[in-house]
């Protein structure tokens, strides 16, 4: 029985099934994979300079003749990037002395100076999408220009953009985009939203927020959040998508650039994640862990989007060399207590679209859709 979707037309792919471009963990590998497997593997384009993104964009091409996509962060505090400058002394004092507290844990040195901001990297990552006429361009947290779309139109090149409310989803068809990611509460990783809103605001729950979406646009739409075998994928298709994004099931797998400590701790889990604004600055999904917790229960407050992050970075490192989770960021979702193994990309991408249609079969022997 057959998986295909108006998904799979419109992007020239073989299963309705799209990997997400997640930062640290969606390399070039990871996405020729998918895409080999008749899925749409997403490079990720997060603070990567224009030669590096490049780099990855030949190396997915020099794999694979399949359809893949490049993902970009569009936050509004990263176009420009905050200036550390603007970031009262005070905050910033606040935050290095609870990351010391983690760093004296961890055995390295502490420090008060200020952390430094990110590099201004997305325009020049766009011109390399442009450029390389990449077959579809994803934006993570953002709402794309109109002129930004056209650009990439008038290279044929597709655009889907990922949303956490139907407020958002009518903003980005506005815009012009081809195809929107309903992100539900239950997904790893950030928020997809463009300003940082309150913890409990961008996250209603897949089964909620895909049908409303759906019905609020007229572009096709494809459902995040909480998905990671072949029944979530015929759940999406039975909300009025036309296909499902998935995270949490392609950070556990071989082509992954997820750390070794990452993926263990991800397989052993039961599921329980929690939002935590402590590894960027913004709300982010992941599993548990002293990290999390204990920032959280210090009271400290977080810095401007990705300026967290890099005032941490040293921790993170320091943590990953002596293979300690507890003090790395551990995005994922709350599909993890449906992820056990470890297999290659390709392998998840086919295993999902078997298990899809052995469900079809299954409901249509019981009577069910047609």
């Amino acid at each position: 029985m057959s998986l295909r979707t108006p998904l799979c037309d419109l992007l020239g792919i073989e299963y309705p099934i799209v990997q997400s471009g997640m930062g640290s963990a969606a390399g070039p590998e990871l996405a020729a994979e998918v895409s080999r497997a008749g899925g749409l593997g997403i490079v990720a384009g997060l603070g990567v300079t224009a030669d590096e993104l490049r780099k990855r964009i030949r190396h997915v091409r020099s794999v694979t003749d399949r359809p893949f996509g490049v993902n970009q962060w569009l936050h509004t505090e990263l176009r420009p990037p905050v200036d550390p400058a603007r970031v009262p002394a005070a905050t910033m004092r606040a935050v290095q002395t609870q990351l010391n507290v983690f760093r004296e844990r961890l055995g390295i040195p502490t420090t008060d100076q200020p952390a430094p901001g990110m590099p201004d990297l997305i325009d020049e990552e766009f011109a390399v999408i442009l450029e390389e006429r990449v077959p579809v361009w994803s934006i993570g947290l953002g709402n794309p220009e109109p002129a930004m779309v056209r650009r990439c139109h008038e290279r044929g090149i597709k655009v889907v953009a990922m949303v956490a409310t139907v407020e958002d989803a009518r903003a980005v068809e506005a815009n012009g985009v081809d195809i929107v990611v309903a992100q539900g509460g239950e997904a790893g990783g950030h928020r997809s939203t463009w300003v940082k809103k309150p913890r409990e605001e961008a996250s209603v729950a897949t089964l909620t927020l895909v049908p409303q979406v759906v019905d609020a646009v007229r572009v096709p739409v494809v459902a995040a959040g909480g998905i990671a075998d072949g029944r979530g994928l015929v759940a999406a298709l039975a909300l009025g998508a036309v296909g499902a994004l998935l995270g949490t099931r392609f950070v556990a797998t071989r082509e992954s650039m997820a750390s070794e400590v990452w993926k263990k701790r991800l397989l052993e889990s039961d599921g329980g994640t929690t939002l935590t604004e402590a590894y960027t600055g913004l709300w982010a999904r992941s599993l548990r862990n002293r990290f999390t917790e204990d920032y959280a229960a210090s009271g400290a407050p977080v810095l401007p989007t990705l300026m967290q992050q890099r005032a941490a970075l040293d921790v993170f490192a320091a943590a990953a060399q002596q293979r300690d989770a507890e003090y790395t960021a551990l995005y994922a979702g709350q599909s993890t207590g449906l992820v056990h193994d470890l297999p290659g990309a390709a392998e998840v991408v086919e295993r999902i679209a078997r298990e899809a249609e052995a469900v079809l079969v299954r409901l249509r022997a019981m009577g069910g859709p047609r």
